[in-house]
C-alpha cells in the first residue's frame, strides 16, 4: 500500500459527513447527560458557545428517558451571523467550559475524536450494507459491520496508539485477518490459571496444533532451552512491536521471553478490539489479549494478577446458572473463560500500584466460542447489531422483526425474555450484576427470532453487591460494596438509558413500534417474572423496577473528567457521575 493509499478514506465529503454525524450525537447525549441545555426557538433547538457568539441550531424529537434524537441534517452552525462548516474539533473547544474539559484532558480528547471521525470515514468508504441484508449474515459479518460503537460516548473509537497501518489491520470494521504472535515465557514469571477439567499440555496442543507446539520447541530447544520450563502466551501483534520489544527489553534480553513467531491460525478482532475470533476453526476458543491502546476511557491492558482468578469465576458462574431452573428456562448460558495465562515483570510490579497500566501488558485468556452450541437453523449476532442503523436509517431489529413475521410487541418479548428476565432474575436472587451492554451479549437467532441470550466479559465485568453472599475464595473478587440506593442503576442505566433508550427509539422512529408500546412491554416482563417468582417479593418492594424516577448516571462526563481512567478501579460505584434523575418509563404501567 501506498503512502497515499492509507489515508485514501479521508476525502472532504466523507470528511463533512463524518463530522456532522459526530456533531449530532455530541448534541444528543450531551444533552441528555445536562452538560448543555438547548434552547428552545419556534420548531428549532439552540446551542450556544461558551462565549455565547456561536450558535448550533437543530431539530429534535424527545422521547422517553430525556432522549434526544437529533435530526443529524438539520444541524446548523453559525458565527456573527455567518453560517459556518460543522467542525467536530471546534464544537468541543467552543463548547469546552460547559463540557468541563480541563486544559491537559482537552488536547487527548480531541485526538480521540479524530481517530474517531477517521474511523467513521473508513466505514463510510465501505460498500453500504442495508440492514435487512446485515440481519441475514454470517455471525462475523454483522460483527465486522458495525458502524456506531458504543451508543453513549462520544469518542468511542479512539484507539490511541494505531497508527493508520495498524488501524487498516486491527480495527474490527477493516475485517483483516490476523495472526497473533506468540512468546514462550518463563514460569519462574508467568502463570497459567484454567477451569475445571483443563489441563495445560492438552489445552494448548487442542489449541495451536501439534504441529505449531513442537515447531515452538524445537525453537527453544535450538536456543539450548527447556520448553518444560516455559508457558506460551498470545500477543496481540500490535503489542509486541509496540511495547514488549522494548518495554520489555531486559525480559527478552534475558530469555525470560522468547518470541517463537506467529501462530498457523487466522483471527478477526471483535468490536472490543482486543479480543480475537478464530476465523480458522470458528470452534476454537477466542483469544483475548493485552493491548496497551487508550480507547473509550481506560487503557485496555490486561492484568495478569487478575487472570489468575478468572476461570474459576467463570466456573462459578456457570455451575450457578445451571443450578437456577429460571435462568435455565431463559435459555441463558455464558460463554465462559476458560483458562488464562499472565505475565508478572518484577521490576514494574516494584514500581507501580495494582492498578498501573505497567502491570497490564502482558497477559491473555481463552474464551468459548459460542458457535458449537448452535442447534440447526441457528445463527449468531452481537446484541450490538440491534441498534445498528443502515444509510437509508433502518435498524437491524427492525428488519429482524420483520423477517421474523412476528408482531413487534411479539417479537420484543421473545427477546427481552432471553435477555432481560435473566438479569432481573440474577439481580433479585443473588445480587448478582453483569455487564450487559450491546457488545457482551450475543443472541442466538432462528428465522428473526431470539431464541436465547449468552454473555460475555465475565471475570472482568460481573460483581456481587450483597456483603453477606457465601462466595468460595478464589471467587470472593467480584464482591463490590454499593451504595443500597444505587444498585439497582446496573439495570436502570446499563439496561434502560444506555441500551433499550436506542432501541426504543428507533423503532419508533421507523414506525415499527410506539414508544409506549415498548415500555409496556418491558413493564408486562417485568411484571411475569415477578408474579412467576413470589418468593422474592420482598427484594422487589426494596428494589422497585417502577419507581417513579431513577438517578441519571452520565458516561460522557467520566469520559470528559478523565479519558485516561475514566472511573478508579479501587472504587467503581464511587466514580458515578449522578446529575438529577430520568422518569422510569416503567412508572406509568
Amino acid at each position: 500500500m501506498s503512502l497515499a493509499d492509507a489515508v485514501a478514506h479521508l476525502s472532504p465529503e466523507r470528511w463533512e459527513q463524518a463530522n456532522r454525524l459526530l456533531v449530532r450525537k455530541a448534541l444528543a447525549e450531551f444533552a441528555h447527560e445536562r452538560l448543555i441545555t438547548p434552547e428552545r426557538q419556534g420548531d428549532q433547538y439552540v446551542v450556544r458557545s461558551d462565549d455565547g457568539l456561536t450558535s448550533y441550531r437543530f431539530t429534535a424529537v424527545r422521547r422517553a428517558l430525556d432522549h434526544w434524537q437529533v435530526d443529524a441534517d438539520s444541524i446548523t452552525r453559525t458565527r456573527d451571523g455567518a453560517e459556518l462548516p460543522l467542525a467536530a474539533l471546534d464544537f468541543f473547544i467552543e463548547l469546552k467550559k460547559a463540557l468541563g474539559l480541563s486544559d491537559e484532558i482537552l488536547p487527548v480528547y480531541l485526538e480521540e475524536i479524530s481517530s474517531t471521525l477517521s474511523g467513521t470515514c473508513y466505514k463510510l468508504a465501505k460498500p453500504q450494507v442495508p440492514a435487512a441484508e446485515l440481519a441475514r449474515s454470517g455471525f462475523q459479518a454483522i460483527e465486522t459491520g458495525m458502524t456506531e460503537g458504543h451508543p453513549c460516548f462520544v469518542a468511542n473509537n479512539g484507539r490511541l496508539g494505531f497508527g493508520v497501518h495498524e488501524y487498516l489491520s486491527y480495527a474490527p470494521e477493516t475485517a483483516s485477518p490476523v495472526r497473533l504472535v506468540w512468546l514462550a515465557a518463563h514460569r519462574s514469571r508467568a502463570a497459567f490459571t484454567a477451569g475445571v477439567g483443563i489441563e495445560y499440555e492438552t489445552f494448548v496442543r487442542q489449541e495451536l496444533g501439534a504441529e505449531t507446539v513442537d515447531r515452538f520447541d524445537g525453537i527453544l530447544r535450538d536456543r539450548g532451552l527447556d520448553p518444560a520450563d516455559y508457558l506460551l502466551i498470545p500477543v496481540h501483534p500490535w503489542q509486541w512491536w509496540n511495547k514488549l520489544t522494548v518495554t520489555f527489553a531486559a525480559e527478552v534480553a534475558r530469555q525470560n521471553l522468547v518470541c517463537l513467531g506467529e501462530g498457523d491460525d487466522e483471527y478477526l478482532a471483535q468490536q472490543s478490539i482486543r479480543t480475537f475470533f478464530n476465523l480458522s476453526n470458528p470452534g476454537k476458543h477466542y483469544v483475548k489479549t493485552a493491548l496497551s491502546v487508550l480507547n473509550m476511557g481506560f487503557m485496555r491492558g490486561l492484568s495478569a494478577a487478575y487472570m489468575e482468578a478468572t476461570p474459576a469465576i467463570n466456573d462459578w458462574l456457570a455451575q450457578l446458572i445451571d443450578n437456577d431452573p429460571v435462568l435455565k428456562s431463559t435459555g441463558l448460558s455464558i460463554i465462559r473463560e476458560r483458562a488464562a495465562v499472565g505475565y508478572r515483570h518484577l521490576e514494574y510490579e516494584a514500581a507501580t500500584d495494582r492498578y498501573s497500566p505497567y502491570r497490564k501488558m502482558l497477559a491473555a485468556l481463552w474464551r468459548e466460542s459460542p458457535v458449537p452450541s448452535l442447534q440447526d437453523g441457528e445463527s449468531l449476532a452481537t446484541m450490538a447489531s440491534l441498534i445498528h442503523v443502515d444509510h437509508e436509517g433502518r435498524s437491524v431489529a427492525g428488519a429482524l422483526i420483520e423477517r421474523s413475521g412476528l408482531a413487534p410487541t411479539a417479537w420484543l418479548r421473545r427477546y427481552l425474555q432471553a435477555y432481560y428476565t435473566p438479569l432481573l432474575h440474577s439481580f433479585y436472587a443473588y445480587d448478582l450484576v453483569f455487564m450487559p451492554h450491546g457488545e457482551n451479549t450475543v443472541l442466538v437467532l432462528k428465522d428473526g427470532v431470539v431464541q436465547r441470550a449468552i454473555y460475555k466479559d465475565i471475570a472482568e465485568e460481573i460483581a456481587v453487591m450483597d456483603p453477606d453472599a457465601v462466595l468460595p475464595p478464589e471467587v470472593q473478587r467480584i464482591r463490590v460494596e454499593v451504595p443500597e440506593d444505587t444498585k439497582l442503576l446496573s439495570i436502570f442505566t446499563d439496561v434502560f438509558d444506555c441500551f433499550f433508550r436506542f432501541l426504543a427509539a428507533d423503532l419508533a422512529t421507523e414506525g415499527i413500534l410506539e414508544e409506549d408500546d415498548f415500555w409496556r412491554t418491558v413493564a408486562e416482563v417485568t411484571r411475569e417474572y415477578q408474579e412467576a417468582t413470589p418468593q422474592l417479593a420482598d427484594r422487589f418492594r426494596q428494589y422497585d423496577m417502577f419507581a417513579p424516577e431513577f438517578a441519571l448516571s452520565c458516561l460522557n462526563r467520566l469520559q470528559l473528567r478523565n479519558n485516561k481512567q475514566m472511573v478508579d478501579l479501587a472504587d467503581p460505584s464511587g466514580a458515578l457521575q449522578l446529575i438529577g434523575t430520568l422518569k422510569n418509563p416503567l412508572a406509568g404501567f
